[in-house]
């Protein structure tokens, strides 16, 4: 039986012999307990799954599933389990894409011993803490929680970042992003609004909200959020009903919030909003960056012109590169014009990905909306381009729930 400080650890690696090292380094440590172990990527996530370690010892490099996006839908499922990845390679880059897929900690191998040990148990004692503070925050007989207004999620269920992003600026997104989020608004699925243009967001204005808080004062107590912390800095819309995380009041503050803690906040706020909308800006900062990773889907945005397009396009051919797949992407054309030569179809095939929305040019609509601060799929949703929001939600829930329906055939 393993008594309640014990640190169960599973180990997950495709080589037979890698396996039984690591194995025999831990056995003898009486604080920690070997629940299994597992030889590829899909195996290490269901052994998580059936044993609920504290921590996760990982290769990186496997044949059916990197140890990276394995620990990734661990860390998305099991939030509280801490990942440990081994690696023969210290490229910093491997760092930073396992750290931003919630790696705990990051080893080379021949890991020394003293210090997979006492990684292992720095990381079983987070874990603990974090299992501690769910217990807490989600009570066993209480079955779900309150977030705050009144919504209640299940404990076990946890909600979708939609990034909002566009690699050229002034087109669109947080027009978009506000509309998005009151048109997939509802008390059963409620919605917060992020605001990631850190420096000079606007998205309290496009709301006609005045912003008090901000995520300036979430930032620093990112790994120790409560539902009392988050409420007092979140703003209503009162018209709407959705949530709002407004951006600093002053740019230079933008300086004081990291990726990291940018990534903690989203997590929490996965626990209590079915969806998060994230409005980006088009500069890839280490906080754009960790929303696009952890994202469930990115809404990339265009226009019918040279410049945003060949963006676009370089964007297109960075997240190849990063390993960012592109059934998570969405592609929008927005302010589109049929008197512009340049056709949705030829934009879609110049760059070898499909439009799955176009949002129609109508400054008659969009214009007053943005100055009197009110979203305009809120006044009607005859006009053309609230037609098109509308079918962009309906996109986004149907893309979600394919995602979805491919991750669970895969991990069967």
């Amino acid at each position: 039986m393993i008594e309640e400080d014990t640190i169960k650890v599973i180990i997950v690696d495709d080589v037979a012999e890698t396996r039984e090292n690591i194995r025999k380094l831990l056995q003898f440590e009486s604080d920690l307990e070997i629940a299994g172990v597992a030889a590829t990527g899909r195996e290490g996530i269901q052994l998580a799954r059936d044993t609920s370690p504290d921590v996760v010892i990982m290769d990186i490099n496997m044949p059916d599933m990197d140890g990276i996006t394995a620990a990734e839908i661990i860390r998305k499922e099991l939030p509280s389990i801490q990942i440990i990845v081994l690696s023969v390679q210290g490229d910093p880059n491997y760092m930073r894409k396992a750290m931003l897929a919630g790696v705990r900690d990051f080893l080379t191998k021949p890991p020394i011993v003293d210090e997979m040990i006492h990684a292992v148990r720095r990381a079983g004692e987070l874990a603990k803490e974090e299992r501690k503070k769910m217990d807490e925050r989600y009570p066993a007989d209480a079955g779900t929680h309150a977030a705050g207004d009144g919504h209640s999620r299940s404990a076990m269920s946890y909600g979708k970042v939609v990034a909002v992003y566009s690699p050229k600026g002034g087109v669109g997104c947080t027009t978009l992003a506000t509309n998005l989020a009151i048109t997939l608004h509802s008390e059963e699925t409620p919605v917060v609004l992020v605001d990631a243009k850190l420096q000079f967001g606007d998205v309290s204005v496009m709301l006609n909200e005045r912003a008090r808080n901000s995520i300036v004062d979430l930032a620093p107590r990112s790994s120790e959020l409560d539902p009392d912390i988050v409420e007092d800095v979140l703003i209503t819309h009162n018209s709407s009903g959705i949530k709002l995380l407004a951006a600093p009041s002053r740019p230079e503050y933008a300086e004081n919030i990291t990726g990291e803690q940018f990534r903690d906040i989203l997590a929490y706020l996965r626990r209590l909003y079915a969806y998060i909308i994230v409005d980006t800006s088009s500069y890839l900062s280490d906080v754009v960056i960790s929303a696009i990773d952890v994202s469930s889907i990115v809404i990339l945005i265009a226009t019918q012109n040279i410049p945003s397009i060949n963006n676009v396009r370089l964007f297109l051919d960075l997240s190849n590169t990063l390993g960012f797949e592109r059934e998570r992407i969405l592609f929008v054309l927005n302010h589109y014009d049929k008197r512009i030569a340049i056709t949705s179809d030829a934009v879609g095939e110049n760059l070898s990905k499909e439009i799955s929305v176009v949002i129609p040019k109508d400054e008659r609509v969009v214009v007053p909306s943005v100055n009197r601060g009110i979203p305009f799929v809120m006044n009607t949703k005859k006009h053309a381009v609230s037609q098109a929001i509308l079918e962009l939600a309906e996109t986004v829930r149907y893309r979600l729930s394919e995602i979805d329906a491919a991750r669970d055939v895969v991990n069967m």
